[in-house]
């Protein structure tokens, strides 16, 4: 076993112990606070100092991840006007490896007082930190990895490894979804997937001149190039606002191959278009969208025109724009 893979299961291994020395009745008195908070539409604020610090933030930005609001309160900053972010209805999750942080115990007074709960994660049970706290979690180690036993390794892996398990458990409780998650990661491939629809990626109908039925081959084509969109609707001849067909460059083109140069002269939007198009409500995923577009089965859709309820216009969404928002189709 090579001395990196050995640290991997010593840290592992202090993991493992941990989640046998948990009290039960310690978690679930954390998780109660923690589902309380999220109740009173308060705040979740962690603390802790050096290396405790930054174990707190990354738990402050899992749980704010998650619908939780969470925060990370410097002690020091704290004792010098900022424990005014702290409020009665707040629970404040404090770390630290030996219990005994000095900058953690001077605020204990002044949460107190404001009637704020307290959970401690420490890795000592009868430090004077987890006396003065409502909730105790267990998160000693009988070592570090260092092999000097002075680093914090171990011992932050397993607070690390408290915080995200605190986290997932609250998830579950509160049936957090992938929906709910990807509300707080829309730039994510998820967020993505779950949140965008096709009014929000679509090109706006204002930018879309109609074309009538009766609109001559050589406007339709010069419409189609001004345009740039590869493509260009025809409006429906009594309801103006609703769209009665599409012309996509494919039309364009195998109309024209399909009839004697001859004819083109003749050749009217009517002629060219698809009636009746495949469309999408606005309110649509946009996942959604482009996977009616990659599946369907007459011919491929590059362009597809976006509508209300009622066959208004509201836009034209191109495949491509889809792919260059990083979506991908919902299912393979």
């Amino acid at each position: 076993m090579s001395a990196l893979t050995r640290c991997l299961v010593e840290e592992a291994a202090a993991i493992a112990a941990c989640a046998g020395r948990l009290d039960a009745d310690q978690v679930e008195g954390a998780l109660a606070l923690l589902d309380a908070c999220a109740d009173s539409r308060a705040k979740l604020v962690i603390t802790g100092v050096g290396k405790s610090g930054i174990v707190a933030r990354k738990i402050a930005a899992t749980f704010s991840s998650i619908g939780l609001m969470a925060i990370y309160l410097n002690p020091l900053d704290a004792l010098h006007g900022d424990l005014g972010v702290v409020a009665a209805d707040d629970v404040t999750l404090l770390l630290s490896n030996s219990g005994e942080t000095e900058e953690l115990l001077e605020i204990l007074p002044h949460l107190r007082r404001r009637g704020t709960a307290r959970i401690a994660l420490v890795g000592r049970l009868h430090s004077s930190l987890a006396r003065c706290c409502d909730v105790v979690l267990d998160a000693s180690v009988d070592r570090e990895v260092c092999p000097l036993n002075l680093a914090p390794t171990a011992s932050t892996a397993v607070a690390m490894a408290i915080g995200d398990a605190l986290a997932a458990v609250w998830m579950e409780r509160r049936g957090i979804s992938p929906q709910d998650f990807a509300l707080n990661h829309p730039a994510g491939a998820l967020g993505k997937q779950l949140t965008l629809t096709a009014a929000d990626l679509m090109v706006p109908v204002e930018r879309l001149q109609p074309l009538s039925v009766s609109t001559p081959l050589a406007e339709v084509i010069a419409h189609l190039t001004a345009a740039g969109m590869g493509a260009g609707w025809v409006a429906h001849e009594v309801h103006q606002q609703r769209i009665h067909g599409l012309i996509t460059d494919g039309d364009l083109r195998r109309a024209l191959q399909q009839r004697g140069p001859e004819e083109w002269k003749g050749l009217k939007a009517g002629d060219l278009m698809t009636s009746d198009p495949i469309t999408v409500e606005g309110g649509t995923l946009a996942v959604q969208a482009i996977e009616r577009m990659e599946r369907n089965r007459r011919k491929p859709i590059s362009v597809l025109p976006v509508t209300d309820g009622e066959r208004r216009m509201l836009g034209l969404l191109r495949l491509h724009d889809l792919v260059q928002a990083g979506l991908t189709t919902a299912s393979p």
